[in-house]
């Protein structure tokens, strides 16, 4: 989640219109957007944020909060989502991972902000323990921290169309590679990394109930 970001030219954030009717169209996040993307990105941690925040309410206000600004995990910076007939149906947040660091740090401080001081022990342990104890991710790599699609419009490509959309970012960027991280669990995301061309690179281990992780990489070079 977190390192700081660096100096630079930085290309603009495209935006990917789909050729063939009835595709998805990615673009990057706008004001007022809110409203769809943030019960998609809660349902991207597979449950995980009402452990994190303590319930669904503590997870959708600090996500709300995070899209309000400054440069987190889920900020508007670096948040895209997907499009069906005008209808917002899909959403990524992605960074290069060296920037995910100081991201993550910022994301938990919003937490903080946003739930009663007697959640704050729970929030740090998933917190550290959602740490990798594995490989990480390239450092010249894009991170995707976050992908899901509502559950209605699965199986209609979204979630191919926005890692096919991270993989063009990338290559803007001039990284080297796309990583990600999911639970060792979630088979159908794993069939679907795997499809898109991406390879696992290491595994972290389950812990307090948390199921474990893989980390999957696809080479760009």
């Amino acid at each position: 989640m977190y390192e700081r970001r660096t100096r630079g030219h930085v290309p603009p954030r495209t935006t990917y219109d789909a050729t063939v009717q009835g595709q998805p169209r990615v673009r990057p996040y706008q004001a007022g957007d809110a409203a769809a993307v943030v019960p998609i990105l809660y349902d991207s941690s597979g449950g995980m944020y009402d452990r994190y925040a303590g319930s669904r309410r503590l997870a959708e206000r600090t996500l709300s909060r995070a899209l309000e600004g400054g440069e987190s995990t889920a900020s508007p910076d670096v948040i895209w989502v997907a499009e069906l007939d005008g209808e917002v149906v899909g959403a990524m947040a992605a960074m290069r991972f060296r920037e995910w660091t100081p991201r993550a740090h910022a994301f938990l401080r919003t937490t903080l902000r946003s739930i009663p001081p007697w959640r704050w022990p729970g929030a740090l342990w998933v917190y550290r323990a959602g740490g990798r104890a594995g490989a990480e991710p390239p450092p010249a790599s894009l991170y995707v921290d976050s992908l899901a699609t509502v559950e209605r419009f699965r199986r209609r490509g979204v979630a191919s169309a926005l890692l096919d959309f991270a993989e063009r970012r990338a290559r803007e960027l001039r990284l080297a590679a796309v990583a990600l991280d999911t639970w060792v669990d979630n088979e159908p995301a794993c069939a679907l990394y795997a499809r898109a061309g991406f390879v696992e690179v290491g595994r972290s281990p389950g812990r307090g109930g948390m199921p474990g992780g893989v980390l999957l990489v696809k080479d760009l070079s």
